[in-house]
């Protein structure tokens, strides 16, 4: 049985909560997200494992050199087996059932800024999603085709996280509209080529490509772009839009505009 993944919280940091029935036994599902051999046939990187407290687990993805390294935490067979990767923990909690087991499966972000940490958990949940689905298949024996698609499940969870709303600031001259998208691992001077129509909306006032870009509009108010790009975390991009004191009537329409701009931005990064 397969089901949504929910954005939670553990303490105060964001987590993805994503639950399992499965058919098999917890001595099975154990084997199965512990084992390397095991995890060869669902997981999309080379696992090595050294299986106590204190061990040592590094991931190999395709093309990469360096593994990424962790630390296991807990593993306590066959119920809960639990390690850092990077700074998330990431936690799975197998409990026996009639028929089977419930799997839940719990991702913690731990780097940064809560509130930016969030941006990522809907590119995170699509590709959880796609790996537990591969888990079921592998333990039913059955073959499993990852999915071509990640732009549309990645935009149904930014969506149901609110992860596509802006938020509205206040300040001394006004309120300043603010918006942050993950645009995933696409290249900063690919994301700023797009730009092009934006920057035939307004004057440019600042310039700094590929990383920033500030418009005025003819109707008052500046608009900022700022992209950043790190290995752990991939590329993201804030917009901002300063509505100006009196105009504050005008402010539904720009959360609702800027939203859709960063939409079709979005889809646009990545080709569809």
């Amino acid at each position: 049985m397969t089901g949504r993944a929910s954005l939670e919280a553990v303490g105060d940091r964001p987590a993805l909560r994503l639950e399992r029935r499965l058919a098999h036994s917890p001595e099975r599902v154990w084997r199965a997200v512990t084992e390397p051999a095991e995890l060869a046939r669902w997981f999309p990187a080379a696992v090595t494992v050294d299986l106590r407290p204190g061990g040592a687990i590094e991931f190999t993805f395709e093309g990469e050199e360096t593994p990424a390294v962790g630390e296991v935490l807990e593993a306590d067979a066959p119920r809960v087996f639990a390690f850092s990767w990077n700074d998330d923990v990431l936690r799975w909690e197998i409990s026996p059932e009639e028929d089977g087991c419930r799997l839940l499966f719990t991702h913690t972000f731990g780097r940064g800024e809560p509130a930016i940490a969030r941006i990522a958990a809907g590119r995170t949940a699509a590709g959880w999603d796609s790996c537990l689905v591969a888990l079921s298949a592998s333990l039913d024996g059955e073959e499993y085709e990852r999915p071509k698609d990640w732009v549309g499940p990645i935009e149904a969870y930014v969506e149901e996280f609110g992860l596509a709303d802006g938020e509205v600031l206040e300040t001394g001259d006004g309120k300043v509209i603010r918006f942050r998208r993950d645009l995933i691992w696409k290249p900063l001077d690919e994301a700023w080529a797009l730009l092009a129509p934006e920057m035939a909306a307004g004057t440019i006032l600042r310039e700094e490509p590929p990383r920033l870009l500030e418009l005025s509009l003819p109707r008052g108010g500046v608009v900022r772009w700022e992209f950043t790009h790190s290995a752990l975390d991939g590329t993201m991009v804030e917009v901002t839009q300063t509505v100006p004191a009196g105009q504050e009537d005008v402010v539904p329409e720009v959360l609702r505009s800027r939203r859709e701009k960063l939409k079709e931005f979005f889809a646009a990064a990545h080709g569809s």
